[in-house]
């Protein structure tokens, strides 16, 4: 398979799950259609998958490694996220842009989210008690907001 015909698989795919998006979005309830964009369904259906995917990583680290909670947050979280910005990019937001530049502005996001949210929140709630996975699911909800606004907004702008 050429690299166009790979593109094009994934161009289509990202089609496919966005109209998915769309159908599910017309079907919320209590007028939530008018005001929920496909693209923040879809952000969350996968950044729900891959903040799973983290907090699997997390628990092997952490329970299974016995790494410290610093390092086992670190590590979960970069191959987390790392997952969140491919799939974002081909299925959700749809974007052509070149892959670097976005991968730079990610990087910055995922830093600034990370000291912020990851080990600001997440490892002041552990350290004062709050167990490790609770913690964790807390900073995911400060993060979840800050990750879609910066990849709607500013990395992911291109987006159809």
């Amino acid at each position: 398979m050429t690299g166009g015909a790979k593109a094009d698989n994934r161009s289509d795919l990202g089609q496919r799950f966005h109209a998915l998006m769309e159908v599910v979005v017309r079907w919320l309830p209590f007028g939530l259609s008018k005001i929920v964009a496909p693209s923040l369904l879809g952000f969350a259906l996968i950044n729900g998958f891959t903040f799973a995917v983290d907090l699997v990583l997390l628990t092997v680290f952490r329970s299974g490694m016995g790494l410290p909670v610093p390092v086992a947050f670190t590590v979960a979280y970069v191959l987390a996220f790392g997952l969140s910005f491919v799939l974002n990019r081909a299925l959700n937001f749809r974007s052509h842009a070149p892959v670097g530049p976005q991968a730079g502005l990610y990087a910055v996001a995922i830093l600034i989210n990370y000291l912020a949210f990851i080990l600001g929140v997440g490892s002041a709630l552990a350290a004062i008690g709050v167990q490790y996975h609770l913690s964790r699911i807390v900073a995911g909800a400060c993060e979840a907001a800050f990750m879609y606004s910066v990849m709607r907004w500013i990395i992911f702008r291109d987006a159809k």
